[in-house]
């Protein structure tokens, strides 16, 4: 198995112009955005990012820390980069897209033409909430649901999935949890964040400030849900995104 087959598949039958790759939130696989191929513009490659411990990688150990993921996740997409390319990731993923980009900078790589962030402050806003991954099993899941209402209701009712699905989930929130961020200069792509109105977390005053990392143009959009609106908001989220991408479809890698 190749690098990149781990982390998904990054062809196409058909030609696209631009691959957008997308990075789950905590504890979330991949399958959400494989539904974005049929309503994004066929030009658009949506390329679904399977990370280790969860979906048909259950069996594999998570990552445990932010510089080892993105490390492994630089080596694999490298030979993927030969297209326009753009990052979304939602909560943890807007982290890992973020880092990734700062990655493939320090590598001289090809760099995301556009970089979404949805559900996550910026990386240079303080944490002020407690870390969650060293509590108990009960704890931990008590203070997810509390913060992010962010298990499904299937899993809690079921005692054997909740016993595949939280070792990825805690391996993901102790990955953000112990992240350091120290400062870059900008990013010199285009950043569009997403908020929503009633996160229970994420403040928009803290999306907002994604903006210092834009050396480019940057977006704010402030969507009506909860932490998880890329499902309740699904249409407005996509059409976003293709009104964004469309500048980069007619052209070819700078």
């Amino acid at each position: 198995m190749t690098a990149a087959s781990r982390f998904g598949s990054f062809a196409f039958s058909q030609p696209v112009r631009l691959r957008l790759f997308c990075f789950p939130h905590a504890g979330g696989g991949a399958a959400l955005y494989y539904t974005w191929r049929r309503d994004l513009p066929a030009e658009i490659g949506v390329c679904p990012i399977h990370l280790p411990g969860r979906e048909n990688r259950i069996d594999d150990a998570p990552f445990a820390d932010l510089p080892t993921l993105i490390a492994a996740l630089a080596d694999a997409l490298l030979p993927a980069l030969d297209l326009p390319f753009s990052f979304f990731g939602h909560s943890m993923g807007s982290l890992v897209g973020f880092e990734l980009a700062r990655e493939l900078r320090r590598r001289s790589a090809p760099l995301p033409v556009h970089l979404f962030v949805a559900a996550r402050r910026a990386p240079q806003v303080p944490e002020t909430a407690a870390p969650m991954h060293v509590l108990a099993d009960p704890e931990f899941v008590a203070e997810v649901c509390r913060r992010y209402n962010g298990i499904p209701a299937a899993v809690l009712a079921d005692p054997e999935l909740m016993r595949l699905f939280l070792p990825s989930l805690r391996a993901d929130v102790k990955l953000l949890e112990t992240h350091v961020y120290r400062p870059e200069p900008p990013l010199p792509c285009a950043i569009s964040a997403f908020a929503a109105t009633e996160d229970r977390v994420v403040g928009q005053e803290g999306v907002a400030a994604w903006r210092e990392h834009a050396s480019g143009r940057f977006t704010l959009r402030v969507i009506e849900g909860e932490h998880f609106f890329l499902t309740s908001a699904r249409s407005l989220v996509l059409s976003a995104v293709a009104e964004d991408l469309r500048p980069y479809l007619g052209r070819e890698r700078p």
